[in-house]
């Protein structure tokens, strides 16, 4: 008979999470924006990058463990909040599509960056991160809500497994725009880029969807 070692049993959890984190971050909301327009200035990026990171993982954690406790308290709150992830998928990758079907990338425009200002320190750096990580609410829906929520499909560990995998997704993501600001720099403001990553968006929000929705009807 064949067994499985725990680490493979988990696997599918953790892969889903890092999915799903990737799909949701690469959409280029006020944080990516952030770090692009520090990138471009280069001005203190990989201790932006840093900051990015440890307030998503942060969030990640508070949105696994605080709504799979309350999930896990009624089995109809339960399937609710997976419902209501799965829906927020389909629609946040609609979106996405959208945009790259059309060729839009709305934040692009917003990325506007001041050669003329002067540097701005490590404190004030680390202070502006901060401040997208945390006191911006997409960020807040993204990493706490939709990944907590997305967690408790998984039970007890998985949901713990899943929230790995959506935070090495975190760790990937800024890591892999730090070093490609670093490497591409202005070209990374071409829309053909972001079209492209809106398309990935797209496939990973329904791919996971679809996954959510196979899992609670138990196929």
């Amino acid at each position: 008979m064949l067994s499985f070692s725990p680490a493979f049993a988990f696997a599918p959890a953790f892969n889903a999470g890092l999915l799903l984190s990737l799909s949701l971050i690469m959409a280029l909301g006020p944080q990516n924006a952030h770090v692009m327009r520090m990138g471009l200035r280069g001005q203190h990026v990989w201790l932006t990058v840093a900051v990015c990171i440890v307030s998503d993982v942060l969030l990640i954690g508070l949105g696994v463990l605080g709504i799979a406790y309350v999930g896990g308290m009624s089995e109809g709150v339960r399937v609710g909040l997976v419902l209501a992830g799965i829906a927020f998928l389909i629609y946040y990758g609609a979106q996405a599509f959208v945009r790259c079907r059309n060729g839009e990338s709305g934040a692009l425009p917003d990325i506007q960056v001041d050669h003329s200002a002067g540097r701005i320190t490590r404190r004030q750096a680390t202070a502006s991160a901060l401040a997208f990580g945390w006191l911006n609410p997409h960020a807040w829906l993204d990493t706490a809500v939709l990944i907590g929520t997305a967690s408790i499909a998984w039970g007890t560990p998985g949901n713990a497994v899943f929230g790995l995998g959506a935070a090495a997704g975190s760790v990937i993501w800024f890591l892999g725009l730090g070093l490609s600001l670093f490497w591409l720099g202005q070209r990374l403001r071409s829309p053909q880029v972001w079209r492209v990553l809106d398309g990935l968006v797209a496939l990973m929000m329904w791919g996971t969807a679809l996954t959510l929705g196979w899992g609670l009807l138990g196929l």
